[in-house]
């Protein structure tokens, strides 16, 4: 069996803000699917209220999504093909706890100086864990999305 691309989907009220964070929190790069946005539009396959200006640049209003920087992508499109997080838009808010969540790794004691740097981007603090298995922190992102930091 050949090995499967994927992504990680994250229901968001605000797709581009969570972009941002994430695309800060992680060092990742927000993608650009302006040309493809605009594409789309002259071919009258895609209404105008399918998208908004986002830093000066067509975007889908609903869509949002960050890459690694160093992963490959196209550059019709702009989408990573690679280590990739969209971000979709859904009406209602997060309102438990995830079944699937990020471990985001520092490097050797750097994680209080990362989790600092996280609080500083929007993200919030929900507890420290100790256990036997290891330490690390339970975090939020700027929606409630809990992740780790080892």
């Amino acid at each position: 069996m050949t090995a499967l691309h994927w992504k990680l989907v994250i229901d968001s009220t605000d797709p581009h803000a969570q972009a941002a964070f994430w695309a800060r929190a992680l060092g990742y790069v927000e993608e650009d699917h302006s040309a493809l946005v605009e594409h789309l539009l002259g071919l009258g396959a895609a209404p105008p209220e399918a998208t908004l200006m986002v830093a000066d640049r067509l975007a889908w209003r609903d869509l949002a999504a960050v890459r690694h920087p160093d992963d490959p992508f196209e550059e019709k499109s702009g989408m990573g093909l690679g280590r990739r997080l969209l971000f979709q838009r859904v009406p209602e808010r997060k309102t438990v706890k995830n079944r699937l969540h990020i471990d985001v790794h520092a490097a050797p004691g750097t994680r209080d100086t990362e989790v600092a740097r996280l609080e500083a981007l929007g993200a919030s603090l929900l507890r420290r864990v100790a256990e036997q298995g290891g330490e690390w922190v339970v975090m939020t992102d700027p929606e409630g999305n809990e992740f780790c930091v080892q």
